[in-house]
């Protein structure tokens, strides 16, 4: 099974805005409205993977929780510039956005 990182195509260091980047450009390919009528079964799957994906990693509190129980020791082991970016990714979160007006594209 994929880890909710290469659902998205992103590394496990990677930031708010990439994850968001991320999320969009494979819901515009993936998402059910957008793609053919014999695709529409295989294309809703694959766009509640990378919805669940995201909804999981832009939440700073759920993606530290997964990284622990996915990668464990590993996560312990970043270092200090991601642990920086991880800082300023948790701000950038935090700034009163709500997930639903996020989604806008």
């Amino acid at each position: 099974m994929a880890s909710l990182y290469e659902v998205l195509g992103i590394s496990m260091g990677a930031s708010c805005h990439e994850i968001k980047a991320a999320y969009r450009k494979l819901a515009r390919t993936c998402h059910p409205d957008v793609v053919a009528m014999n695709q529409k079964e295989s294309s809703a799957n694959m766009f509640m993977k990378i919805h669940s994906a995201y909804s999981t990693l832009s939440d700073p509190d759920k993606r530290a929780k997964y990284d622990r129980e996915t990668y464990g020791h590993m996560v312990m082991m970043r270092s200090s510039s991601n642990m920086a970016a991880s800082a300023s990714y948790q701000s950038f979160c935090q700034q009163g956005r709500k997930w639903e007006t996020d989604q806008c594209w």
